[in-house]
């Protein structure tokens, strides 16, 4: 069994969160996993960006606000 570093991005709003997970290429499973604790961390920083609690999803990761930059 492997693990290697990627990061994922949650989008929920205005923000987007960028946190690091470890994915598990393990020889008995058919494509790459997340460990309970990463796919939990991201459940939480998901959460945390829809009740607009920042600070609590900037313990994750780093954290954008997103603006338009135009209208059409």
């Amino acid at each position: 069994m492997t693990a290697r570093e990627k990061i994922k991005y949650i989008h929920e709003g205005q923000y987007v969160a960028e946190v690091r997970v470890q994915l598990i290429d393990s020889s008995d499973s058919w494509s790459l996993c997340l460990s309970l604790e990463d796919a939990y961390k991201l459940d939480d920083v998901r959460e945390a960006l829809r009740q607009g609690n920042v600070q609590a999803a900037a313990r994750y990761g780093k954290v954008f606000e997103l603006q338009p930059v135009a209208q059409g």
